[in-house]
């Protein structure tokens, strides 16, 4: 009998209650016994329409519940840290969603508090799991564009609605937080480094006071990254990765669809029109069924969750320096653990 860890859900948010939620309950290890929301109409209403078995009108009730195993916390930015700390607390394990918090300081944070309680915490970047970016970190390994030496990267997205969280600059909204993150985390993926410093150049909404279009340089000790995002664009995404020897282009990189398959494109720069393109296909799945579960075998089998807090923390220690070479104007150096 396959074991299964047993999971509580902080909030009705959207992405939880399209995307994960459903993912997950399809997953070999993962069980969604509970949703607490401090709407208990909301909370009873999301449990009916995805047959989970409890629902609470607190988010306390739920961390008391002896049942659970772990949280997922899809709670806007602001309170991930607060909430995250105290399912930690009362022994839950915790997946987080992205950004896991605010700031890098608030990261310790959370690594102190898991040293304290054992439990695992993990920030929710779903894109890590997924085999197309296994595939792109293997090709680069060995060689199949030679020299990595250019990363570039863009994300964006037109949601002007000012009531949208993420158009919250108190609640931690902006594009930098919500999609630029993955630019970082997937720079920093493949090239299994840090940046030495980074510069940063942001342009913020004159309603929300959010960075609506921030753009970065990020110089690593073996290549170069370059990212722009965006909140007040058409929608796009995008990442290349640029050697000597060839070209990586991933059409999909972070949005990657659950129904149809993904594709990589390569170029060895051959043919100017790009006639010459191969197309390397990745398999159909779905990154949040394979995050679920990954990070259940963890629990279950006492072993590193893929992405360790400590990663978390230097991803967040980039996005704080991008932040602060826009406002001095300087390169900045990110904070070491």
């Amino acid at each position: 009998m396959i074991k299964k860890v047993r999971w509580g859900i902080l909030g009705a948010a959207n992405i939880a209650i399209k995307k994960v939620i459903p993912a997950m309950q399809n997953g070999e290890n993962c069980e969604i016994t509970a949703i607490a929301s401090r709407d208990l109409a909301k909370a009873k209403k999301a449990a009916e329409t995805l047959h989970i078995q409890k629902f609470y009108g607190s988010y306390e009730e739920l961390l008391n519940d002896s049942e659970i195993d772990a949280i997922y916390n899809p709670l806007p930015n602001h309170l991930h840290l607060e909430w995250s700390k105290k399912a930690a607390k009362e022994g839950k394990h915790v997946l987080c969603e992205k950004p896991i918090t605010l700031n890098a300081y608030e990261v310790r944070e959370l690594i102190a508090i898991k040293n304290q309680t054992g439990v695992k915490i993990q920030e929710a970047f779903m894109v890590r799991h997924h085999p197309q970016w296994l595939k792109v970190r293997e090709l680069i390994q060995t060689g199949k564009i030679g020299k990595l030496q250019i990363i570039t990267g863009f994300f964006s997205y037109n949601l002007p609605n000012p009531e949208n969280v993420r158009n919250r600059v108190d609640w931690g909204g902006g594009c930098l937080l919500d999609i630029g993150a993955y630019c970082i985390n997937l720079s920093r993926f493949v090239l299994e480094t840090e940046p030495k410093r980074v510069s940063g150049l942001i342009e913020r909404d004159a309603e929300t006071e959010i960075d609506k279009l921030t753009s970065a340089m990020l110089d690593f000790p073996n290549a170069q990254a370059t990212f722009t995002c965006a909140a007040r664009l058409m929608s796009f995404q995008r990442m290349q990765f640029f050697g000597d020897k060839g070209r990586l282009d991933l059409l999909i990189p972070f949005n990657s669809p659950a129904d149809t398959p993904t594709q990589i494109y390569y170029d060895d720069g051959s043919d100017f029109y790009r006639r010459n393109l191969e197309t390397i296909e990745i398999e159909t799945v779905d990154q949040y069924t394979l995050q679920g579960d990954a990070f259940s075998r963890a629990i279950l089998n006492g072993t590193e969750q893929v992405i360790p807090l400590e990663d978390s923390f230097k991803n967040m220690a980039v996005i704080d320096a991008v932040f602060r070479s826009a406002e001095t104007g300087n390169w900045e150096v990110p904070e070491r653990l």
